[in-house]
């Protein structure tokens, strides 16, 4: 229903660095994406460096090394419109949430969304020989911190062509909304498929709720 395309920046305090480097990161990773698959070697670098849930539960070996994939993966995508929304979403909303926490905080806390994402992926596909990649699970994990700290500040959004204003409460919470409504469905009927793994966002907003305030400076967590 909406589509974010930037919030009101006003109380932040830090420049994102950290946010900042995560998104060049991310760009970089998949500019050699897009030299692999030139070169006709993305398939194998996918398969290593990706999270196979199988690798994690039956011992497999078809990917790479266990656990570091857990990190690894969260820095690949699986193509244009991916990295752009994902990267459109931390862009948005990881600014803030830093601001708060600030720098090795939020990239502590970044990083654990995004590995507690991949488990809960692991947990709902155990057989799963297909390759988890993105760095959607930590966003997820971002956007429920941005939730928690700043339910109403006012976000950006298109909607029929037309920008408006919108609570982040509401923005946030109907995205959370779908991603536990269509993550359920995957429970009801699991399959060995491809497409989005909404679990691993849940799993990821779910983690991103229960430790935001645990990586607040001590003189925030009681005003938080």
């Amino acid at each position: 229903m909406f589509f974010p395309i930037g919030d009101d920046n006003s109380r932040r305090k830090r420049v994102p660095y950290v946010t900042l480097g995560l998104v060049a990161l991310n760009i970089v990773v998949f500019l050699g994406e897009l030299f692999a698959n030139s070169q006709g070697s993305l398939e194998g670098v996918v398969t290593r460096w990706s999270v196979i849930p199988a690798d994690y539960t039956r011992g497999t070996g078809l990917g790479g090394p266990v656990p570091w994939t857990l990190l690894t993966s969260m820095f690949l995508h699986g193509g244009w419109a991916h990295v752009i929304g994902n990267l459109l979403y931390l862009g948005i909303f990881g600014d803030n949430v830093e601001s708060v926490l600030g720098h090795l905080s939020f990239l502590a806390f970044y990083l654990l969304c995004g590995v507690l994402a991949s488990l809960a992926h692991i947990l709902s596909a155990p057989a799963s020989t297909l390759p988890s990649l993105g760095a959607s699970g930590a966003i997820s994990g971002v956007l429920a911190a941005y939730l928690v700290l700043f339910p109403r500040n006012p976000v950006l959004v298109l909607v029929w062509f037309q920008v408006r204003a919108v609570p982040a409460l509401l923005v946030i919470g109907m995205w959370a909304l779908f991603q536990f409504v269509v993550g359920a469905g995957s429970l009801a009927g699991p399959r060995d498929g491809g497409g989005v793994a909404y679990l691993a966002h849940v799993g990821g907003f779910i983690a991103g709720l229960v430790l935001v305030k645990l990586f607040l400076p001590r003189g925030e967590r009681t005003a938080a």
